[in-house]
């Protein structure tokens, strides 16, 4: 298996609704939704890119960290990579179809953990989307998390249940999506949540919660002090709302302010290692990547997911090594030009 033989496959698979460019920048699918692309002129999609892209890094060698180690403890799980796959859904209307949901999910979560990470899975327009996460996550011995759309509170509550009895290791709510295209046109409704929604969901379960799509400083702080575990630093693939900015532009601001209170990850425009060390430089614990394994999932299945994946990881390796980086914990802004 190799890049060009995963990528050939799933350019085929997914004819019409990704064209699998040479550089995923949104700029052939903008404003495809459904679809892979983002909402309106796409701006928000390459804002992401553009962000990362804008960073440079210092590079050093003399040192002695010659075999950086990419290990991560995350939400009780012993990890070897801080590279950690998305929650996606809609292969129907996003992706074609040649490869079904429940298989593709199936792809995600195993080949996440074959490659000794973590698989997101994700709630959608069809409510079985949800269940097939589940039942991913379960055959995977519950080495998995759910994420649920920003549904009514009880509705929300009773997908808790059933990832607590699925036997993931946390869940999460996605607030990103409280404006989905696709929701609204299946008749799956969706919204924004308040501070003491959040506090509900959050103290209806003993799971470490997450919540996905922070973008300011003041949500950070409002999530936090909802007692979440962990945010997700993202503007939804830049997906759901033109221009705004790239996560990694209002990343150092969100970590600065509450990295000492709870886990942050960081999503948007990942596509190699280097976007790796660089969003871990500016506060993130760790990154989760879509696009790019939605390919391997098309062109590779589970081994597809872990090839990129393992990808990634040695390029991070490879970043670490020529930025003087023994272990995670000693990337930091110093490293940024």
């Amino acid at each position: 298996m190799n890049l060009a033989d995963i990528k050939g496959s799933a350019r085929e698979k997914m004819k019409g609704y990704c064209r699998v460019c040479p550089v995923c920048d949104g700029r052939a699918c903008a404003g495809e939704v459904p679809g892979m692309g983002g909402t309106g002129t796409g701006s928000s999609f390459r804002a992401n890119l553009e962000a990362l892209a804008s960073v440079r890094l210092n590079m050093r060698t003399i040192h002695g960290a010659g075999d950086p180690q990419t290990g991560i403890e995350l939400f009780g799980k012993k990890l070897a990579t801080p590279v950690l796959a998305a929650p996606m859904t809609g292969t129907p209307y996003n992706m074609g179809g040649a490869v079904t949901e429940r298989d593709f999910i199936g792809m995600i979560i195993s080949g996440s953990r074959r490659a000794g990470s973590l698989g997101f899975s994700g709630d959608g327009a069809d409510p079985s989307m949800y269940d097939y996460g589940l039942e991913a996550i379960a055959h995977e011995g519950g080495h998995g998390v759910a994420v649920i759309k920003p549904r009514a509170q009880e509705a929300v509550i009773d997908l808790i249940r059933r990832a607590e009895a699925a036997g993931a290791c946390a869940v999460g709510v996605d607030v990103d999506g409280a404006g989905l295209i696709t929701m609204a046109l299946k008749g799956q409704p969706v919204g924004p949540k308040t501070i003491s929604e959040l506090k509900q969901l959050i103290g209806s379960t003993e799971l470490p919660f997450i919540i996905k799509g922070i973008m300011t400083v003041d949500e950070a702080s409002a999530a936090a002090d909802a007692g979440a575990a962990a945010i997700v630093v993202s503007n939804h693939g830049g997906r759901i709302l033109d221009h705004t900015p790239g996560a990694a532009e209002v990343l150092p601001a969100i970590a600065g302010a509450v990295r000492q209170r709870v886990k942050i990850l960081a999503d948007g425009g990942v596509r190699s290692g280097a976007d790796v060390i660089k969003l871990l430089a500016m506060g993130a614990d760790a990154v989760l990547v879509g696009r790019p394994l939605a390919v391997g999932a098309f062109g590779g299945a589970a081994e597809g997911v872990k090839f990129f994946i393992d990808k990634m990881t040695s390029e991070l390796k490879q970043a670490m090594i020529l930025t003087g980086c023994g272990s995670l914990q000693d990337i930091g802004g110093d490293i940024l030009a």
